[in-house]
């Protein structure tokens, strides 16, 4: 689905975005183009955003031991 219609931006495009690290609509807006031209896709973006946030497991590198 066409979430950015000025960019042609999809939400597999999104949640693609969020799995290479994107955490806020401006990272979004730096790598896709999301809400950069008229704007009324933000609210639609950041709910995904955040949608897939939720979805994906956080992931912890262990520290090295101390010696």
């Amino acid at each position: 689905m066409y979430v950015c219609i000025c960019n042609a931006v999809t939400d597999g495009q999104i949640k693609a975005a969020v799995d290479a690290g994107a955490t806020r609509l401006r990272d979004l807006r730096r790598t896709l183009g999301v809400a950069g031209r008229c704007g009324k896709c933000a609210c639609e973006a950041k709910a995904l955003l955040q949608t897939r946030k939720a979805e994906v497991p956080v992931r912890f590198e262990p520290a090295e031991a101390m010696p």
